[in-house]
């Protein structure tokens, strides 16, 4: 943000320099062009004024010698010439010859005649006759003034003009830096607060005394809803606890009191109590679920890094004798050596997510026995996990329905399965997809984003 606010302002400063500055300069050294030119054709009618006396005959004038001083220490090329266009007086010599051309263009149309060049001003001016001789012009004179002082003047005055545009410049990214600043630090804050609770620490909180009132009431506004979520989940938690002391306990007292009955019951009676137990065991799996949905919805922990390949095949391992049981064969696919797997979770989460996805695979393939395959691939945004079994898969609508609690396509489901795992994937930045495996089945897709680090 604050390089754009820089450049936006940068950009800006420059367009109204642009517009304002360099107009201002050049009609500066247009005036200075014209005082120059003014000022040497002045200095040649004052001259002309002077030097009637010497074309008339009258002999020395002193005023024209103190002029001719002059113009030597100026450095000035002077020239005195009489109505045959003589030269009477010289200061110098001038080097360009096109004071001729305005000599006589100067007597044709008997008035002066001025020319700025790149190198010098000329001007000449008629010498008129007094007395006898009043309105008759009889003699020019031409002085030719070299630009070197106006060039010099002109140099300082870009120079000024490049100074000034640079300060303003240099003053605009300060300010705009200062402003970037003042808004982009509460901001920084504000989300490195975001980002603690996000990651579980509930007891941070912005400050908000610095920026400009808009942040400073955004930064009290996220402070009051920081607090309403720090008691909402240590109240959700508190609940759970409370939950699962609570719910577990009277099941488990009614579980060892139908076995105590079942002991010494008939056969028809025990049948019952057996059909109760499996209810009573349905029920807490059932609470488990629940549970373990609710702490994947208010999951915080820290991510670590998890080698993927290495706990699928920990889980396989672990889960197999429960396949053999209903005679589902787990398949671990194997992965190329040179694959990145290792992508950052929070920790078990892994774990949690492969023993749903696999009981759930188990229990749709049942007792008719079938395969059910676990791949791993390394994808351009991270890595892939795929489980994909052989069962009696699922329609489209059950599809749409699966990651919602309590929709399950079996009887003896608590339909909370894929609803932990949808939870658990997307806490960690993933994503999971449903699809048909390949002559019958399911498929589960799962997504870790990021950048895995290379084993």
């Amino acid at each position: 943000m604050t390089r754009r606010i820089v450049v936006a302002l940068v950009l800006l400063t420059m367009a109204i320099l642009g517009a304002a500055v360099v107009p201002l300069g050049l009609g500066a050294i247009a005036h200075a062009r014209d005082a120059f030119v003014y000022g040497t054709a002045r200095t040649a009618a004052s001259i002309a004024g002077i030097a009637e006396a010497r074309l008339s005959g009258s002999g020395q004038d002193p005023a024209l010698e103190r002029a001719m001083v002059s113009a030597a220490h100026s450095h000035d090329e002077l020239l005195l010439l009489d109505k045959h266009g003589i030269v009477v007086v010289n200061q110098g010599i001038p080097s360009n010859g096109d004071w001729r051309k305005l000599a006589a263009q100067a007597t044709q149309q008997s008035g002066p005649t001025t020319e700025l060049t790149k190198d010098q001003a000329i001007a000449v001016q008629i010498v008129w006759g007094t007395g006898p001789l009043s309105g008759t012009p009889i003699g020019t004179v031409v002085l030719e003034r070299s630009t070197a002082g106006l060039d010099h003047q002109t140099d300082n005055l870009w120079l000024y003009l490049i100074g000034l545009g640079g300060a303003a410049m240099a003053a605009a990214v300060l300010i705009a830096m200062y402003f970037a600043r003042w808004v982009g630090r509460p901001l920084a804050r504000l989300d490195a607060a975001a980002r603690k609770i996000a990651d579980g620490d509930l007891s941070v909180r912005a400050k908000a005394r610095y920026g400009p009132p808009e942040l400073r009431r955004m930064a009290a506004t996220f402070n009051m809803m920081a607090g309403r979520l720090e008691a909402l989940v240590h109240g959700h938690r508190a609940m759970l606890a409370d939950a699962s002391h609570q719910l577990r306990t009277p099941l488990t007292a009614l579980r060892l009191r139908l076995d105590l009955l079942a002991v010494d019951s008939s056969p028809a009676t025990a049948a019952e109590l057996a059909g109760a137990q499996e209810e009573i065991a349905r029920l807490s799996r059932l609470v488990d679920g629940l549970l373990a949905t609710a702490r994947a919805e208010s999951t915080t922990e820290q991510q670590e890094q998890t080698d993927v390949v290495e706990v699928v095949r920990e889980r396989v391992d672990a889960w197999q004798p429960v396949g053999d049981s209903h005679g589902v064969k787990l398949i671990a696919e194997p992965v190329a050596a040179t694959a990145g797997t290792i992508v950052a979770l929070g920790a078990g989460h892994l774990e949690q997510i492969l023993d749903n996805l696999i009981d759930n695979a188990i229990e749709a393939i049942g007792d008719v026995g079938g395969t059910v395959r676990i791949a791993v691939a390394r994808a351009e945004a991270g890595v892939t996990l795929t489980v994909a079994d052989d069962g009696p898969g699922m329609t489209p609508s059950a599809r749409g329905r699966a990651f919602l609690r309590f929709s399950s396509g079996s009887q003896n489901g608590t339909g909370l399965g894929l609803a932990i795992v949808h939870r658990l994937v997307t806490a960690n930045g993933g994503t999971i997809k449903l699809d048909n495996t390949p002559g019958g089945g399911l498929t589960v897709v799962v997504e870790f984003s990021g950048a895995p680090q290379t084993s």
